[in-house]
């Protein structure tokens, strides 16, 4: 029989000797601390998964929209139902969550998220293939030659080809089951919002209580910070499906006489999400695997004689047993758990604070690729690409190293609050200088600027027509632009008033344009290009709006991992999950959710044409007042962060009041905890997770 050893004993041979006193590798004493490894690792790449779901879903609402032919009110709902399934779980979740096995809860919501991608992709195996409207013109028998003016007719004849597509559009306009498979999507999304409910709660938390505490917000900084690896390539899967024909591999790609820059383009928006339902069933594997609980972090060397198996292995550790959770008992606490965060005027500021940074960034992120496309000219496809590659790496750097400098130099919670503070104004004052990124209307004849020979247009009323294209009858409607010689656009080439025209497809090139005024050649012998002039003054002046935003993501995301940290050290250890759970549902109700609808719809004021669904109604807008379009899109944001700045600041004060070194708070919390001490040892086990700091040692973080 094994004699009982001491914990001196335990040190020098548990580690370097086998019971029989030969050498062996302390394997057993590292299997805890790797277990903690591969949590790190499995709840990164879990962070890496949501991401890159949440980024690619994000980047196809535009193809989506275009596919199902359905208004950007729907688009709207569908990307609002992940924010609905995230709520309909995220309280419960993060407030049972600590009371169960959180690994194997974490890996069934990955599982969930999952089925929910492979549910969105089912109507494009269900619909036909997709067929885009073409804008006719009248060719000439004789020759290769186009006429997109076609005088005494109410429009340009059909071809035998548009016949039968419009036939085909006018079948479509009928109620059928194809009108509502979109809502595979909204329930797939909504799963996806659910099973992404307790990956932030219940990871963040695990983390926190078997970490050491000067590793905690490293270790946080960390996954979060890989975790942002998943928003960077699905941006970039976005960039290259939405660059796909959405019947790819079905149907001759080199057929379709539209490109990706056509707001008749729709893309593979399917072979993305089925890469993200195969992304997120793999991150679920590993937490299948994973113990209830952890021993803390760092004490091997002082292991208790209580915790070995003297049986057998001396280095085994038996972890606690996973409590038995009684619903009725979690029920009662709830209210008094919900009452005593409230209570907390440090939280409460956090969450006014966290739902005011979540409507701006979530208004950036809906909004920004709209934005660079109207305000600089850059394409969508462009835009996103930046974001993957530039922006985002950079907000991961920050991120990280504001983990690191946490952990470097041991961070207090009254120092981490005021490098937070600091950062976010910095950052303000830069965000501020956007308004100098100016640039130019987009000259649109009818619009935004006068046809040839007329002096101004009238504010009230846009001059669609003029003398140059009165016998053209062209239709109000359409939106195919053409750029002409005076570097003028036209919504379509009958607006210019062409006349002929060479080449093919996309190389088209619109010849004998009356309204087009050349240089130096007079009415009538101008030519016209397909697509929007480009206005370089946009293109010269957006290579500094991106470094400025580079700038401003950088130090925001630098002060991102200190502010978190706010909140864990601020609550009580057995609060912490919930209150993850409580700001990431303030966050996502009274940000999440109205942020994208009130964005919207003051960006919509700034429409000055809006296109015509084939079956009627108002479709997406074609072009914007860029300038109005940046005065409330920035205007929005800078109004939003400067409250933020307020909340920082009384954020810092009540820290720095309630948090004084050797202060008053520490010996209110010392004789607090006394008075608890006896409460019976029962109702402790009860409260406090294993491997939570005990009450001493948060008696700093914590009211």
């Amino acid at each position: 029989m094994d004699r009982p050893i001491t914990a001196g004993q335990l040190k020098e041979k548990s580690l370097f000797q086998d019971t029989d006193g030969s050498a062996a590798p302390a394997k057993t004493v590292c299997h805890n601390c790797s277990k903690l490894k591969i949590f790190l690792g499995a709840l990164a790449f879990s962070f890496f998964a949501k991401g890159f779901s949440g980024s690619y879903m994000k980047s196809m609402s535009s193809q989506i929209e275009r596919r199902f032919e359905i208004s950007s009110s729907i688009v709207g709902i569908i990307d609002g139902s992940f924010e609905i399934g995230n709520l309909m779980v995220m309280v419960l979740v993060s407030y049972l969550g600590p009371r169960v096995h959180r690994p194997k809860i974490i890996a069934v919501g990955c599982l969930i998220m999952s089925v929910g991608a492979f549910l969105s992709v089912m109507p494009q195996f269900l619909m036909g293939r997709y067929n885009y409207e073409r804008i006719t013109v009248s060719v000439d028998n004789s020759s290769t030659s186009v006429s997109a003016c076609s005088p005494g007719s109410e429009g340009p004849p059909a071809t035998d080809a548009t016949e039968t597509l419009s036939t085909e559009i006018n079948a479509g306009c009928e109620k059928t089951t194809n009108s509502y498979l979109w809502l595979f999507v909204l329930v797939g999304n909504l799963l996806r919002g659910i099973g992404e409910a307790p990956i932030m709660p219940l990871g963040v938390s695990y983390i926190d209580d078997f970490s050491k505490e000067e590793n905690s917000a490293f270790y946080i900084g960390l996954v979060r910070s890989s975790g942002m690896f998943g928003p960077t390539l699905g941006f970039l899967l976005g960039s290259f499906c939405a660059s796909l024909w959405v019947d790819v591999g079905v149907v001759d790609t080199d057929a379709i006489s539209i490109n990706p820059k056509d707001t008749r383009w729709v893309g593979a928006w399917w072979l993305g999400l089925l890469i993200c339902g195969a992304v997120n069933f793999i991150a679920s594997l590993p937490f299948w695997f994973l113990p209830y609980s952890l021993p803390k972090e760092g004490q091997n060397e002082n292991l208790k004689i209580s915790h070995l198996s003297v049986q057998g292995d001396p280095c085994k550790i038996d972890t606690p047993a996973q409590p038995q959770l009684k619903f009725s008992e979690a029920v009662k606490d709830f209210l008094p758990a919900l009452r005593k965060l409230f209570g907390n005027p440090i939280f409460v500021v956090f969450i006014f604070l966290t739902i005011l940074q979540y409507n701006s960034l979530v208004g950036i992120i809906t909004y920004e690729t709209k934005f660079m496309e109207q305000t600089f000219n850059v394409s969508v496809a462009k835009a996103i690409f930046l974001i993957g590659v530039v922006l985002l790496p950079v907000t991961i750097l920050g991120m990280f190293l504001g983990g690191f400098l946490i952990k470097k130099f041991k961070l207090h919670i009254t120092e981490m609050a005021k490098f937070a503070c600091i950062t976010f104004i910095v950052a303000y004052l830069l965000n501020l200088l956007y308004f100098t990124c100016s640039c130019e209307v987009l000259q649109v004849a009818g619009l935004t600027a006068p046809y040839a020979g007329m002096k101004h247009l009238s504010s009230s009323k846009h001059i669609y027509t003029a003398s140059c294209n009165a016998e053209c009858s062209c239709k109000v409607d359409q939106w195919d632009p053409v750029c002409g010689d005076n570097g003028i656009t036209y919504m379509t080439a009958c607006f210019a008033g062409c006349k002929s025209s060479s080449g093919t497809g996309r190389n088209m090139v619109f010849h004998n344009c009356s309204c087009v005024e050349g240089q130096g050649l007079g009415l009538g012998n101008s030519s016209a290009v397909l697509g929007q002039c480009q206005r370089e003054s946009c293109t010269k002046a957006f290579p500094y709006f991106l470094a400025l935003q580079t700038a401003c993501a950088f130090i925001l995301a630098l002060g991102g991992t200190p502010t978190y940290m706010i909140m864990f050290r601020s609550v009580s250890p057995d609060l912490k999950s919930f209150a993850v759970g409580i700001e990431t549902l303030g966050g996502r109700v009274l940000g999440g959710l109205p942020a994208p609808i009130y964005f919207g719809a003051l960006i919509d004021e700034t429409c000055l044409k809006w296109g015509t669904k084939s079956c009627g109604g108002s479709g997406s807008c074609r072009v914007y007042d860029t300038k109005e379009f940046r005065n409330v899109y920035l205007g929005l944001i800078a109004g939003l962060r400067a409250g933020c700045c307020l909340l920082y600041i009384v954020l810092s004060v009540l820290i720095m009041k309630r948090f004084k070194p050797d202060g008053k708070e520490k010996a209110d919390i010392k004789n607090a905890e006394r008075a608890t001490s006896k409460e019976p040892e029962t109702a402790n086990k009860r409260e406090i997770l294993p491997g939570s700091r005990t009450s001493e040692e948060s008696e700093e973080t914590y009211m």
